[in-house]
């Protein structure tokens, strides 16, 4: 099945041509609209449609989890790119992925998938995947699967972001270890870790003036007024606290007196009523004097009027939760200078000239290892587990209050750092710039993989030790095994 890269010159060295992809789909990793909106729904759904808009390929190849699946790609994809071609291959037979050579799963953790080729042979195709969230405990225990899984050299796990990259070697510097004391284990060598930033459509944030205008006369903004704006899930356990942010806006506004107000707009959604009491009666209580919004985060109208009409974007995530955050770009496609924590995937996608990162500090190492055994044991749930961890971080409020003050009061800085930030966007996050990188990712595995054919692994696939055929498992169960010569089974 497998077919060569092929080589081309380019600078007068060879490279690999960059490679097409099956996407492995299921509606949990790409449809917010169906599933919820969540970060890992929102990206694999710009995903799919940057790969459709932008990949340079003969055909797109899925493979569905569900039958039903095909027909919303096919359909997405006619309206996206009518002349390229859909095939839907099976999970039954993912080799009838060919010619195509590699699966593009939307997670980090594609043990299982490594268990499927297995009986086709580690080298049938080549694997990636992807990270998301990667605090929770399926996510943490998968990289110990991935490490006992099948899983080969020429496979990858794409890392959104450097502060991400960093804690997966982390993990899996844990699990080796772990393999080497309890099995004495010859380890195989890791799959590959490249960072490749989360994209965007940048077109899709392209600022809508009148509707900017009525969302500052809502909000009842006056000229001169700053509107500071978050697109987030508006939970304090999984993305920020927002009371710091409160505290430093009261202080903040007292210092700008009353010729210029602030204003704090958070669009987004709730899970439970806790955290929008949380939200409500914080801002009552803690900045009376500065402007304070809820915005539908499920409209996209609500979304766009907010981008358009706001002065600031701002995201100070203090919670491990998140892990690349994409909302800050779509905040500079639309032109926003940006106030963040400096935190996770932040530290690689906000410079200085398109926006401000306030410090954050936590405790080192092993100051919370009680906390980890609690969550791992079944005591503290996953909110609780990021709470704690959350609490444990402080963010400077003197400077994020200093910041506040240089934004809203300088235009100019405002208008600078917007424009950097728009230019920053189109020419590094969006779609057109990220599909090529996975493609180049793509081509070295396939050339990873051609060169390590000879050590390609093949199991028997009534033998695996994770999906042993029930007959061989339970062989012990019946009283004697029927042969087909020599008897014959009637439904």
């Amino acid at each position: 099945m497998a077919r060569r890269a092929d080589p081309m010159a380019l600078d007068g060295e060879a490279v690999m041509r960059p490679q097409n992809a099956a996407i492995w789909y299921a509606q949990d990793g790409f449809d917010p609209a169906a599933k919820g909106i969540n970060g890992r729904r929102v990206a694999g759904e710009s995903f799919l449609k940057g790969f459709l808009r932008h990949a340079d390929v003969d055909e797109f190849v899925i493979l569905p989890k569900m039958p039903e699946d095909v027909e919303p790609v096919r359909a997405l994809a006619e309206t996206l790119r009518p002349a390229v071609p859909l095939r839907a291959a099976s999970m039954m037979r993912p080799t009838s992925i060919g010619p195509v050579n590699q699966v593009f799963y939307p997670s980090a953790n594609f043990g299982a998938e490594a268990w499927r080729r297995a009986p086709y042979g580690t080298g049938a195709y080549a694997l990636s995947g992807i990270t998301h969230t990667t605090s929770t405990q399926a996510v943490m225990e998968g990289w110990l699967n991935l490490r006992v899984a099948p899983v080969a050299e020429w496979d990858a796990v794409i890392c959104t972001s450097n502060a991400v990259q960093f804690s997966v070697r982390y993990q899996l510097d844990l699990s080796d270890t772990h393999l080497k004391r309890q099995l004495n284990a010859t380890l195989r060598p890791r799959p590959l870790l490249p960072v490749i930033l989360v994209g965007i459509h940048c077109d899709d944030f392209t600022p809508d003036p009148a509707a900017g205008k009525a969302l500052r006369a809502r909000l009842g903004a006056a000229e001169g007024d700053i509107i500071f704006t978050t697109i987030a899930r508006l939970t304090p356990h999984e993305k920020f606290d927002p009371l710091p942010i409160y505290l430093a806006m009261r202080a903040a506004q007292k210092k700008l007196g009353p010729g210029q107000k602030l204003h704090v707009a958070f669009c987004g959604v709730f899970r439970e009523d806790y955290s929008r009491r949380v939200f409500e009666e914080g801002a009552r209580r803690l900045m009376p004097d500065v402007g304070f919004a809820l915005l539908d985060g499920a409209d996209a109208a609500e979304r766009k009027a907010v981008l358009s009409g706001a002065d600031v974007f701002m995201f100070l995530i203090d919670n491990i939760h998140e892990t690349f955050g994409l909302a800050p770009i779509e905040g500079m496609a639309a032109g926003l200078p940006l106030l963040v924590s400096d935190w996770d995937g932040m530290k690689d996608t906000v410079t200085p000239d398109v926006g401000f990162r306030v410090t954050l500090r936590t405790l080192p190492g092993p100051h919370l290892a009680q906390e980890a055994l609690r969550y791992q044991g079944g005591y503290d749930s996953y909110v609780q587990y990021c709470s704690l961890a959350s609490a444990m971080t402080e963010i400077d409020m003197g400077e994020l209050t200093a910041r506040i003050l240089d934004l809203a009061q300088n235009p100019g800085l405002r208008r600078k750092m917007g424009a950097a930030a728009q230019v920053r966007a189109r020419s590094v996050y969006d779609w057109a710039q990220i599909i090529p990188q996975m493609k180049a990712l793509w081509a070295e595995q396939e050339a990873r993989r051609n060169a390590a054919e000879a050590r390609s692994a093949r199991y028997a696939a009534d033998a695996l030790p994770i999906a042993a055929s029930p007959t061989g498992l339970f062989g012990s169960y019946p009283t004697a095994f029927a042969g087909f010569a020599e008897v014959r089974l009637v439904a």
